[in-house]
């Protein structure tokens, strides 16, 4: 799964994930705008990102002129699990399956309910796998000199 940008991974999440990755970087204030540009994603997209990060306590915020976004924690006490949990909610997903019942019949709601424990346990199975890697790993991979190819 990709985005259009040609992130991996849910689309927030590879967003949030390269969003710390240059708040990190930074090691100091970025605006949401110069984040924006640096992920290649819309600014008014990059803050609702931003807001899951900053509920989640990944990211601290300050409103304002003089204001931007900075990390909270350090990117080595950062799990990719932690990113993916603070953007989940917001990624999508089978909660709207719940609540259809409206006339499918027992076949289909027996269905939904294999199909939700089915996600829910993957779900899991990526959340443990993601617990391994923090952002600190994520930028030792990364050449933030780099300059992209034509």
């Amino acid at each position: 799964m990709s985005t259009a940008n040609g992130i991996p991974g849910p689309p927030r999440f590879g967003i949030a994930v390269h969003a710390l990755a240059w708040l990190a970087q930074s090691g100091g204030v970025l605006s949401s705008a110069a984040i924006a540009c640096q992920v290649n994603s819309h600014a008014t997209f990059l803050r609702r990102v931003l807001v899951s990060l900053v509920q989640a306590g990944l990211v601290e915020v300050k409103e304002g002129r003089d204001g931007g976004y900075w990390l909270r924690k350090q990117s080595e006490d950062i799990t990719l699990a932690d990113v993916y949990i603070a953007v989940k909610n917001d990624c999508g997903g089978l909660e709207q399956l719940e609540d259809e019942e409206g006339g499918c019949g027992a076949a289909v709601q027996q269905l939904n309910r294999a199909l939700e424990s089915i996600m829910n346990e993957a779900e899991r199975n990526t959340i443990e796998y993601l617990r391994q890697f923090t952002m600190d790993d994520v930028m030792r991979k990364i050449d933030f000199t780099a300059q992209p190819t034509p």
